[in-house]
């Protein structure tokens, strides 16, 4: 389902998210950045200040989120990137880095929980994709108050995932964490590596399964007793990624509603 599909009710509010202390005109690049959470974290992150460079397999996706971007007066812009692709990560760098010196970077690309490619191709874009986009990310942006959020998952790290999803998903999104807290000792905070375990978000991969039986049953459970809305989520990626979270590196922070608690 395309993101324009998505009516009101299945956003969030838009937070004002001036006051973290980011500097005006830095670069994030936020991957999967076409619809859902990487959407919402690139209209947050222009309305902190950021430029934002926009990477999505999709084109189209990409100039979607582009305009919306330069709509908040941010400067965009969009890259159609294949993350799981060396070649094509490389070559984006040469574009991303006319709009400036990348400080920040997003991984949030991944293949859907419930896609049906053998379970070590899955893995190997899951995984694999973050750590080439954070490899060739720090050979180019300026290491000091550098920072990143790796996006992981409650399945994996919180609870073993259930029927609904492949079982690459919670095998990958564990090892997206362990990965992140390599980052996080490896580099003593130039960068700072961080992650966040997004629970049931309403996205444009979820809302045809949100009339699903098991959805309303697993909302019930949340003790919030509501799904959570991709703006949510972009809220939370970019407090760790600001100056406000300088002395945060190396954490797991679970965005769910108390999902995992209950």
């Amino acid at each position: 389902m395309a993101e324009a599909a998505l009516d009101q009710k299945h956003h969030g509010p838009l937070y004002d998210m001036s006051g973290l202390g980011f500097t005006a005109g830095d670069v994030v690049v936020v991957t999967g950045a076409g619809s859902g959470i990487g959407k919402a974290t690139a209209l947050a992150a222009a309305r902190s200040g950021l430029s934002v460079a926009i990477w999505d397999i999709c084109a189209e996706a990409c100039r979607a989120t582009k305009l919306e971007v330069e709509g908040t007066g941010a400067k965009a812009l969009a890259l159609t990137v294949d993350v799981s692709d060396d070649s094509a990560v490389a070559g984006a760098w040469d574009s991303t880095l006319q709009l400036g010196a990348c400080r920040y970077l997003v991984n949030n690309a991944g293949p859907a929980s419930n896609s049906a490619a053998p379970f070590n191709d899955n893995l190997a874009i899951s995984v694999g994709s973050v750590h080439r986009v954070t490899t060739s990310w720090i050979e180019h942006c300026p290491t000091a108050a550098a920072a990143l959020v790796n996006i992981s998952s409650i399945a994996g790290n919180f609870q073993g995932g259930g029927q609904a999803i492949q079982p690459f998903y919670p095998a990958s999104k564990a090892a997206i964490v362990g990965y992140t807290r390599y980052l996080a000792t490896r580099y003593r905070g130039a960068p700072r590596a961080n992650a966040v375990a997004p629970g049931l978000i309403i996205t444009p991969r979820t809302i045809p399964f949100l009339d699903v039986p098991v959805i309303a049953e697993t909302a019930a459970r949340i003790p919030m007793g509501r799904l959570g809305y991709p703006e949510e989520i972009a809220g939370a990626i970019l407090f760790l990624l600001s100056p406000a979270a300088s002395y945060v590196n190396g954490v797991l922070l679970p965005v769910d509603g108390a999902w995992a608690l209950a």
